[in-house]
């Protein structure tokens, strides 16, 4: 019996046993994953993740779920019995609800062929060459952390008692090194990494070289004294201050008081220079699917706007607590839980200012190629204070590499006080940001 049956089969199952609203989530998953250094193979790991998870609805906004890694139709029905009966242990909500019928899911690109025809040799030669590339680029690159190649393939099944009935597959590839330079005494790390749905666009010697550039631009780094200078953010480091941003774009979080976001919709909160946009349609994006955990049809949706921020991020809860429609931002890591609120791919639109020209007109600023501790930012207050690393500029140009700073403040003053955005634009997995410019930032040293 084919997964699309089997999960309305179990649907079936539960509304006989009681159920007022039932949904069945379908995951077949597959990933492969090969960390080298020296040359020589130090992980080799497959792993499967296959199992179903019973989510069900009483009339009075019980809920109840259940999940199995067995998928065979005796246990669909027994997880469907466990659903129906936590359903009866649990406190009424109203907004608990399944989606209602609308859009019609568009058809997905689905996984790109190549890369379950590539040999686990060949993939391995792949790692291999994101060393070589990297040590051959620079002769400072003597030691190699790890140079990594994984993929992964994925099903999703998903069938309500609304009638839904909906599957895709979908799957990625890619590539990352760690290595480190030496000179002098003094050893840097740095990363390169690439990843795709396409298997023909990784490309290990472009991660090998970007990994030893970044290590060896951070040779001879020193700390430096207190100073209020521009703060050139790197596109990764960009993409890292989102562990402070996307969690406060949630409607859920907005509900809990857990937003620095709340009550400032149609208000300006960044530069104009910024829009932020989530897109689980985006051609090629990573996480790119038809639909979201629990069958809405994903979509475009603008966060922030040249500057103002225009909207959440919802599920089908928050959305009902709203009396709003879900943005198709119901996302489910794994078929053993229920569906959050979460991004698919994320990013901060380009600008029209060259990379080049945008660290060619600094006079005087620092040059972030890495953050620490961005975690531990204030989701409410949207105060930050975090480790850094990088490379002054002076006069346009790179000079004097730096470690052991410190760089703090608040998210919205440093929305706020964005003054170039470059059209550099670049996703790390699924979250993507070109170069930044910021202006008047404290960057705190001994």
């Amino acid at each position: 019996m084919q997964y699309l049956d089997l999960a309305a089969e179990t649907v079936k199952e539960a509304e006989r046993l009681g159920a007022y609203q039932a949904e069945a989530y379908v995951l077949d998953a597959r990933s492969l994953q090969i960390e080298v250094a020296n040359q020589e193979i130090e992980t080799l790991k497959f792993a499967n993740d296959t199992g179903i998870g019973v989510r069900v609805i009483a009339q009075d906004g019980r809920m109840g779920f259940a999940f199995s890694t067995d998928i065979e139709l005796p246990a669909m029905r027994s997880v469907a019995e466990k659903a129906v009966a936590n359903c009866r242990n649990t406190f009424a909500d109203r907004y608990n609800r399944l989606p209602a019928p609308g859009e019609e899911p568009q058809s997905a690109k689905g996984v790109d062929p190549a890369i379950a025809r590539a040999s686990v040799d060949e993939k391995i030669e792949l790692a291999k060459r994101i060393e070589r590339a990297a040590r051959g680029s620079d002769k400072r690159v003597s030691r190699t952390e790890r140079c990594v190649y994984e993929d992964a393939e994925y099903g999703v099944t998903l069938a309500n008692s609304h009638g839904l009935a909906a599957h895709y597959r979908s799957g990625y590839c890619g590539l990352y090194g760690v290595v480190l330079a030496e000179a002098d005494g003094d050893v840097q790390s740095g990363m390169g990494l690439c990843y795709s749905r396409d298997f023909a666009c990784l490309s290990p010697e472009a991660v090998g070289r970007e990994a030893a550039a970044e290590a060896a631009l951070l040779l001879g780094a020193k700390t430096t004294g207190t100073t209020k200078t521009s703060l050139v953010l790197s596109p990764y480091v960009a993409t890292n201050f989102f562990a402070a941003v996307i969690p406060a774009l949630g409607a859920d979080a907005v509900h809990k008081g857990r937003s620095l976001f709340r009550n400032k919709i149609g208000t300006k909160v960044a530069s104009p220079l910024i829009s932020l946009v989530d897109d689980g349609r985006l051609e090629g994006g990573i996480v790119s699917a038809p639909f979201d955990g629990e069958g809405v049809p994903t979509r475009r949706t603008a966060l922030l706007e040249e500057g103002v921020l225009k909207g959440y991020l919802y599920n089908t809860y928050s959305a009902a607590r709203d009396n709003c429609r879900s943005t198709g931002n119901g996302v489910r890591h794994s078929f053993k839980g229920l569906p959050e609120v979460g991004p698919t791919n994320i990013y901060i639109e380009p600008g029209k200012t060259a990379r080049r020209d945008l660290i060619g007109g600094v006079q005087d600023g620092f040059y972030v190629t890495s953050v620490m501790g961005m975690h531990t930012a204030n989701p409410i207050s949207g105060d930050f204070s975090v480790g850094a690393a990088g490379v002054w500029i002076q006069g346009g140009q790179f000079t004097q590499a730096v470690r052991g700073v410190a760089v703090a403040g608040n998210i919205l003053n440093l929305l706020g006080q964005v003054e170039a955005v470059g059209d550099d634009l670049r996703f790390f997995g699924a979250q993507g940001a070109p170069t930044i410019l910021i202006g008047g930032i404290t960057v705190s040293g001994a």
